[in-house]
């Protein structure tokens, strides 16, 4: 017998929950995490301005004795609170006792005879476990693009997802960020408040939206948790995982008063709702979403001053349909290029050639630089489970497996991988979504696919190579009926050189949901179950 009945991988949303319930449910569980503390992504994410671009109370769990007596500072938490917030789900949930963190898992095989997973860890610690459980997030594999002569720079110079937890003083310094992305933004925010001079390298635009930050009082807060049980149950019937609607009419159908007054609406609201709460056809249809760029876009240049700039931040023309990146959040992005410690560098028109000990050089000339950011972004939704030494049936490892794109059955298992199964993982909601309705959402349905097993006296499963391709037709069905496809972007996997590109992810919570349930209703279809 092996030594436990599962093991889970990381201590985000998705692990922390499937820690809590496996737990309730009467397995014996465990949890392994590299981080020195709970929280995932936000326990690396600890760069200046990093903080999440979903609202509370959204971005948490719905187990009201999590919720009932935390109270949080602001609207869209940092990654302070964040980590606070962790620690107090793992005191209320009592987890601890089950939690080994600060060590890596350094290889899983599954013992073909056995019928179960050897696992070994970076302090030396070997055990086994029936069922494998990675829940390593979406962007647990940053991606740090081949740039010459990197090593050669003399200052402090990190990924965002690498950030020195003791941080670094940007005040006087002339500092460099090179990429736009969310963590790019946020950086951007802080450091020109502080440096000498803020130099950004910028390749695409950025389509970030207004996040309207502000204070939450723990009052207000009290008067809102008795409407909170219906805000989580509306999340999981959304696309996107928040409470937001999305409008039930195409964007063409309404007058131009109508229309501009709906995206005024929605701008006003802040954060996500301009993107998941648009008109039905946003994303489907390019005239539709011209409609909404062009509104953006006139937005963002009323804030800057500069023609040219207006020009390199809000184009004319979209660089990519609006919405099929996921959009940042902003609080004073746009602002910033109107000061003179702020320079924006446009890398398409003049790439960069090399890093300097101290700068940087493009093909027009040099900038010399105290500190490089580089918010260059993640191998996205499967590099973090494809950099891990996993092996299954075979000595098979995912890299193998997911070499011409991932292949899944319902974004949980993989074929050739007996007792394997990963939360927020591709072929799931999980970039269309947030981290605590995907952890819910998902955690369920494997609690109960687990039961199901005990119940039944099945000690093994694993996934029809058939039930891979039906899975990967229907989501490159859907893709195509959208604009998705129309962007270089981690949706797509083509952020990354040489990967293949495919949508990674399911684009609706709730119709993940319900094909998941009619899959466990016809007795787990698509799986071979053994004893």
């Amino acid at each position: 017998m092996p030594d436990i009945d599962a093991l889970v991988i990381g201590a985000g949303f998705s692990g922390i929950y499937l820690l809590g319930k496996l737990r309730e449910n009467g397995f014996n569980v465990r949890l392994v995490d590299a981080a020195a503390e709970p929280g995932g992504i936000w326990y690396w994410n600890c760069y200046p301005g990093a903080r999440v671009d979903s609202h509370v109370p959204i971005y948490e769990f719905s187990d009201e004795r999590v919720w009932r007596d935390w109270t949080w500072s602001e609207r869209f938490p940092g990654w302070r609170e964040l980590r606070r917030y962790f620690r107090h789900a793992c005191d209320v949930l009592d987890l601890w006792p089950a939690m080994t963190l600060g060590v890596r898992m350094r290889s899983a095989v599954f013992d073909e005879h056995a019928g179960f997973w050897r696992v070994e860890l970076a302090d030396g610690e070997r055990l086994t476990t029936r069922y494998l459980l990675p829940c390593t997030g979406f962007a647990a594999k940053a991606y740090i693009p081949s740039l010459s002569g990197l090593d050669s720079f003399a200052g402090p110079a990190h990924h965002t997802a690498h950030w020195p937890q003791e941080g670094i003083d940007f005040g006087g310094k002339r500092v460099a960020i090179i990429g736009t992305g969310a963590s790019g933004v946020q950086v951007a925010q802080e450091a020109a408040r502080e440096a000498a001079q803020l130099t950004i390298y910028q390749r695409t635009p950025i389509l970030a939206l207004p996040m309207r930050q502000r204070p939450l009082t723990a009052a207000e807060q009290e008067q809102a948790k008795p409407g909170y049980p219906e805000i989580f149950r509306q999340r999981r019937l959304s696309s996107g995982g928040f409470e937001i609607l999305r409008l039930d009419q195409s964007a063409l159908e309404v007058s131009s008063e109508e229309r501009t007054a709906a995206f005024e609406r929605l701008w006003a609201a802040g954060g996500f709702h301009y993107w998941v709460g648009n008109y039905a056809d946003i994303l489907v249809d390019e005239r539709a979403n011209r409609l909404a760029y062009d509104f953006w876009r006139d937005k963002v240049r009323e804030r800057i001053t500069d023609p040219a700039l207006q020009e390199k931040l809000a184009p004319s023309d979209p660089p990519h349909p609006f919405g099929v990146k996921r959009p940042s959040l902003e609080q004073t992005y746009y602002d910033i290029f109107n000061q003179p410690n702020v320079e924006l560098v446009d890398l398409r028109e003049e790439p960069i050639e090399r890093i300097l000990p101290d700068g940087i050089a493009t093909s027009v000339g040099e900038r010399r630089h105290d500190v490089l950011v580089l918010a260059t972004g993640f191998d996205a939704v499967t590099g973090g489970l494809m950099q891990m030494d996993i092996r299954g049936r075979g000595g098979a490892t995912l890299a193998h497996a997911w070499g011409e794109g991932a292949r899944t059955h319902l974004g949980y298992a993989v074929s050739g991988f007996p007792n394997m199964v990963f939360l927020y993982g591709p072929q799931s909601p999980s970039g269309f979504s947030n981290g605590p309705t995907a952890a819910e959402v998902q955690g369920d349905w494997v609690i109960r696919f687990l039961e199901h097993l005990r119940t039944g006296g099945w000690s093994r499963f694993e996934a029809e190579p058939d039930a891979h391709a039906a899975w990967a037709r229907h989501i490159d069905e859907i893709a195509a009926m959208t604009l998705f496809p129309r962007a270089d972007s981690w949706y797509m996997g083509a952020n990354i050189p040489g990967k293949p590109r495919q949508l990674l992810n399911y684009p609706s919570v709730v119709g993940y949901a319900e094909i998941c349930d009619a899959v466990a209703e016809a007795g787990y279809s698509g799986f071979r179950l053994s004893a």
